[in-house]
């Protein structure tokens, strides 16, 4: 099965995820940016996987794959999608997320995975770093935090990294099957 690995990355690990997920799959699977994907024929493709970094509840870019997604299905193509972000894998808020992601109907067609990444500041444009260092600072205030909150804040407060391939094994075992 010749699969089409498409994502968007601001600091590195969508695109590392891409590259594992381009490994585990082998020699069928290609990766594209999103600027390139949308310059390529995909057609020859049975399945297409789009990842993009977790923002507001929502995959960066994902409208343009979100509009291929009907079409694609119709021809019978396997369809997924991931985010990645800064939460570990453990978090409650991770379901919750997954679950707005895709509607009923997109839901139908296709299958949405989160892979935990991590914050990389120092590659963050400078509106995302401002973004999180007030989210950080406003979360860090309030009373009564969850344990969950406190580590969350803790974790946010810099840098760190949390991809680990293995997050990719579900995604694998659905678009094999």
């Amino acid at each position: 099965m010749k699969t089409a690995i498409i994502y968007s990355s601001e600091t590195g690990f969508t695109k590392k995820y891409a590259f594992w997920l381009q490994e585990k799959l082998g020699e069928n699977a290609k990766v594209f940016t999103l600027k390139e994907a949308k310059k390529q024929n995909l057609d020859p493709y049975d399945s297409y996987v789009y990842g993009g970094w977790l923002c507001a509840a929502q995959i960066n870019g994902v409208k343009w794959f979100k509009e291929k997604m009907p079409s694609w299905a119709a021809a019978g193509k396997k369809l997924a999608l991931w985010a990645t972000g800064g939460s570990p894998m453990e978090s409650p808020d991770i379901p919750k997320a997954l679950d707005v992601m895709l509607t009923e109907e997109e839901k139908k067609i296709a299958k949405v995975f989160y892979c935990p990444g991590g914050f990389n500041y120092e590659n963050m444009k400078p509106i995302y770093r401002l973004m999180m260092k007030m989210f950080v600072k406003s979360l860090s205030k309030k009373k009564d935090l969850r344990e969950i909150d406190k580590e969350a804040v803790k974790m946010m407060s810099s840098s760190y990294d949390i991809a680990d391939k293995k997050y990719l094994d579900p995604l694998v075992e659905y678009l094999k099957a």
